[in-house]
């Protein structure tokens, strides 16, 4: 099993790292804490599995998953997080990961939890709330988006918002994303158009609720 491992924390990618090499037939490919150099790590190593955090930055985890659902198909992930709230988990199977593990969960779980996915089974905590999955699969994909949802915007603003949230500027996030300040800015105002929010501080609590950023960033 070749599996790409992805964290923001560097000690506790040291530490699964240790823990992934110690099990028999695993290779880790390559680790990352930062979104961007995920996404790029994926599309050049294809994994088998891919390890994933949610709260990484430049692009959060699960708009990883969702580009990657598109883009390396094959490439099966697994959710690692601290999170276990309704809404994390939703937007994870939304995503179209193919499992989602707690980050307090014992070590032969994690094992398992490879395994299932490798297979091409989907994989759950059982600290996981059988109502949320329950919830996700009540929800009707056809509903418009409210008012204030992320699914109002499009990839690259969620991307943007991410970053305002983070607290780049509009120049570093151009110089991040290898774009014109100008495109910056017109995404800006179009995704504060879209949310019907005009001040940062209130994008950056939009962005918490959302798990794009965590708490700790502001």
């Amino acid at each position: 099993m070749r599996v790409l491992l992805a964290d923001d924390h560097k000690l506790v990618r040291a530490g699964l790292r240790a823990l992934l090499e110690s099990l028999p037939d695993v290779t880790v490919l390559a680790e990352s804490g930062d979104g961007q150099e995920v996404m790029e790590l994926a599309e050049r190593l294809r994994p088998d599995v891919l390890l994933l955090d949610i709260s990484l930055p430049g692009l959060n985890g699960i708009e990883v998953a969702r580009r990657l659902a598109r883009q390396c198909p094959a490439t099966r992930v697994l959710i690692l997080s601290m999170h276990t709230a309704t809404e994390y988990v939703a937007q994870a199977l939304r995503a179209g990961v193919a499992g989602y593990l707690v980050k307090d969960s014992a070590v032969d779980e994690l094992k398992m939890a490879l395994d299932s996915v490798h297979q091409g089974r989907t994989y759950l905590s059982p600290t996981i709330s059988g109502a949320v999955v329950a919830g996700f699969l009540r929800t009707n994909e056809s509903e418009a988006p409210v008012p204030g949802s992320l699914a109002l915007l499009t990839p690259r603003q969620r991307e943007i918002l991410q970053l305002i949230a983070e607290g780049h500027g509009t120049r570093g996030i151009a110089t991040r994303l290898g774009v014109s300040v100008k495109t910056v800015e017109t995404h800006r105002a179009q995704l504060m158009e879209r949310l019907g929010i005009y001040d940062v501080p209130a994008l950056v609590r939009l962005a918490m609720r959302h798990g794009l950023v965590p708490a700790e960033s502001t």
